[in-house]
C-alpha cells in the first residue's frame, strides 16, 4: 500500500541569537492511507514544527515531504494552498473559528472555497451530526469550548479530506468535553477513513491512535505500532 504521507531525511534548523538551532534532525516517516498516527513528546520538541511541514505550512532546512504523491518541494506557494484545500483538514487547539461567521457559516466555508455543490445542506448535515444542529446561527463567542471544537470538526470533514491534521484539538477543553471531542474524533475519522495524524501532549488520547511516534530532541522513534481499540464513548 502506497503512503499517503512520505517524509524522508528531514530537518528544520532556524538561526537564533546564539547561532544556529536545529529542530529537526534527520525525520523519516511513512503514513499509510487511513491510518491514526499520534506524534507525542515534551514541548519544545519539534512536534508542532514537524506538523506544520507535514502540512505545507511549513518549509524544511533539507529532506522532503510528499502528500498523496505529490512532492512539496517541486511546490509554489499557490499550489501547496491548492493542494490543502484538496486533500487536508486541519483542527486546532484554539478551535480557529471566524468570530464574525456563525456556526453554520464556518463549517460551509472551506467547502465552498473548494467549489463543494450543496453546501449549506452538507454543512447542516454535519452540525447535526455532532450535535449542534440547535446552534447552526450562533457565533463563536456564543458557544462553550466544548461546542466550538465541534464546529471545527465539522467543517474540517464537510471537505472529506484525505489527510486531517490535528495539533492538540482537546488541549483548551475540561476533561468531559475533552472526551467528547475525542470520542468524535475518533468516530467520524473512521467512518471517513480518513488519514489521521495527530499532535497531543494526552498520553490517553495518543493511545487511541492504531500508531504512536515520539519526538525527543527533533528526532523521531517509534512507539508502538499495536492498534489499541477503545470503543467510542469511552473516556479518552
Amino acid at each position: 500500500m502506497n503512503s499517503v504521507i512520505k517524509v524522508s531525511q528531514l530537518t528544520k534548523q532556524v538561526e537564533t541569537q546564539e547561532g544556529p538551532l536545529k529542530i529537526l534532525k534527520g525525520i523519516d516517516l511513512d503514513v499509510k492511507p487511513g491510518e491514526s498516527l499520534a506524534i507525542v513528546g515534551p514541548s519544545g520538541s519539534g512536534k508542532s514544527t514537524l506538523l506544520g511541514i507535514i502540512a505545507a505550512l511549513d518549509t524544511p532546512s533539507e529532506g522532503e515531504v510528499s502528500i498523496d504523491g505529490v512532492n512539496l518541494a517541486q511546490l509554489d506557494e499557490e499550489q501547496k494552498a491548492a493542494l490543502r484545500k484538496r486533500s487536508t483538514s486541519f483542527v486546532f487547539q484554539s478551535f480557529m473559528l471566524v468570530d464574525t461567521l456563525t456556526a453554520l457559516e464556518n463549517v460551509m466555508l472551506p467547502a465552498e472555497l473548494a467549489g463543494v455543490q450543496g453546501v449549506k445542506q452538507r454543512a447542516e448535515q454535519w452540525l447535526e451530526r455532532v450535535g449542534l444542529s440547535h446552534r447552526l446561527h450562533h457565533l463563536p463567542n456564543q458557544l462553550s469550548g466544548g461546542e466550538q471544537q465541534r464546529v471545527a470538526l465539522a467543517r474540517a470533514f464537510i471537505s472529506q479530506p484525505k489527510v486531517l491534521f490535528a495539533d492538540e484539538p482537546t488541549g483548551n477543553l475540561d476533561p468531559a468535553n475533552g472526551d467528547k471531542v475525542a470520542d468524535l474524533l475518533f468516530e467520524l475519522n473512521q467512518d471517513q477513513q480518513t488519514t489521521l495524524i495527530l499532535v497531543t501532549h494526552d498520553q490517553k488520547l495518543a493511545a487511541r491512535c492504531e500508531r504512536q511516534v515520539r519526538m525527543v530532541e527533533g528526532q523521531l522513534h517509534e512507539v508502538s505500532s499495536a492498534p489499541i481499540n477503545l470503543v467510542v464513548g469511552e473516556t479518552g
